[in-house]
């Protein structure tokens, strides 16, 4: 039979395996979080540059085609930046609420913890 001795060490004996256990699930820190900022960064420079190129090259078609000065040009390279930037903001509202997203689960987990 087992004394009351042995019962208190097998009672701290599973304590501390069932706190090593849920310390090992707990999932650790993201290692690529820097990567996927730059990602991010990447995406809206992309986006900015893309809305110049697709003003740009319109605006030369039409310059071309309707042999004007460079009037077209200039104009959707203006409407290229603008949607650009716009685009751009877009994407920086969606990570921002991503994060602000992020921010209260974790805070929620934190607070029933």
């Amino acid at each position: 039979m087992i004394d009351d001795d042995q019962k208190q060490r097998m009672a701290q004996l599973e304590e501390k395996l069932a706190a090593a256990k849920k310390a090992h699930e707990e999932p650790a820190p993201r290692v690529d979080e820097h990567y996927s900022m730059a990602n991010q960064a990447w995406r809206m420079v992309t986006e900015l540059v893309a809305g110049l190129v697709i003003g740009l090259g319109i605006g030369y078609g039409l310059d071309v085609l309707f042999g004007t000065i460079p009037i077209f040009m200039v104009l959707f390279l203006m409407l290229g930046l603008a949607a650009g930037v716009k685009v751009m903001l877009r994407s920086a509202r969606e990570i921002q609420e991503k994060q602000m997203a992020e921010a209260e689960k974790h805070a929620d987990a934190d607070k029933d913890a």
